[in-house]
């Protein structure tokens, strides 16, 4: 009788490991994708703007710290409040809620604005005017060329 046991809990065990596993699967592709998009913007960016190796060696820690505070200010805050807004939460929301948490996402805008502004201040000082706006278009264009291949895979299947 133990034996059952045992293997009853080990097969429980084994399975729930092997439900595990292709989400770990998931996130690590995931997270490869990422980093492929990531270094094809680097490249995409290098290359439209031209960058000397001095402006490069300046450049490059600035936009990846903007970056990542970008990226963190959207994941804590604007994330938490479209997680809250899903369709059924939103009809129960009272005025005076739904009127704070408006008031909460464009004070999250704000911040994501003056990031922005402060880190086209910090670039002054590092890439003549003419480059940043060509990083502007360039972060555009990428954008883009993204979704127009994202489009086209979805398309295909």
């Amino acid at each position: 009788m133990k034996n059952y046991k045992f293997i009853t809990v080990l097969f429980l065990l084994l399975s729930i490991c092997s439900f595990a596993q292709p989400g770990g699967r998931f996130r690590e592709r995931l997270n490869e994708k990422k980093d492929q998009i990531k270094a094809l913007k680097i490249a995409f960016i290098t290359n439209e703007l031209e960058l000397t190796p001095d402006e490069a060696s300046k450049f490059w820690p600035l936009f990846n710290a903007f970056e990542e505070k970008q990226q963190d200010i959207r994941k804590q805050k604007l994330k938490s409040y479209m997680d809250r807004l899903d369709d059924n939460s939103m009809d129960k929301l009272s005025e005076k809620e739904a009127t704070n948490m408006l008031s909460q996402m464009e004070s999250t805008e704000d911040e994501l604005y003056q990031l922005k502004k402060k880190f086209v201040s910090n670039l002054k000082g590092v890439l003549p005017s003419v480059k940043i706006l060509k990083l502007k278009k360039a972060e555009e264009e990428f954008s883009k060329k993204l979704l127009q291949q994202y489009r086209d895979k979805k398309v295909g299947r």
